[in-house]
């Protein structure tokens, strides 16, 4: 996936699970300046730093990577 597309999908589910960027990093703990890096699309996301997100917002990989789960974040 783009980097940048994936980086959307991440501050997208971030903000529907309630996060704001500075408590996501500081669960994952990772610099916000990083995580809002890979928001951006600056700096690419890590396979490890894809599940570490996943599994903080309670959502599986594949859901946080994949396209057909737009529908649940527009609900």
């Amino acid at each position: 996936m783009e980097r940048g597309k994936l980086g959307r999908r991440i501050k997208a589910f971030r903000k529907l699970k309630g996060y704001t960027q500075a408590g996501l990093a500081k669960k994952l703990d990772m610099p916000i300046m990083n995580l809002g890096d890979v928001e951006r699309g600056k700096q690419q996301a890590t396979d490890e730093l894809i599940g570490q997100i996943a599994d903080q917002l309670h959502i599986s990989r594949r859901e946080l990577q994949d396209e057909a789960s737009r529908d649940r974040m527009d609900e």
